[in-house]
């Protein structure tokens, strides 16, 4: 029984959420033989302020700003 966790940062719709597990899910059933109701996905939605790339925190990286932006206005 596959267990994903997926960490996405907050603000992604349930649609979002619906259409990438539907998505992570074909593929393990076909990738890995796995029974569909068998894999299990847990969304964890983490702030900006919480995640750091390259030893920046992601709300404060002027290269990601528009994305986190995005996110803030859903």
């Amino acid at each position: 029984m596959p267990n994903i966790t997926v960490e996405l940062l907050r603000g992604r719709t349930v649609e979002q959420r619906r259409e990438f597990a539907k998505a992570v899910a074909d593929s393990a059933v076909e990738i890995l033989g796995a029974r569909r109701q068998d894999v299990r996905m847990v969304f964890s939605e983490i702030t900006p302020d919480i995640v750091a790339n390259g030893g920046v925190l992601a709300s404060e990286d002027e290269s990601r700003a528009g994305v986190v932006a995005a996110l803030a206005d859903d």
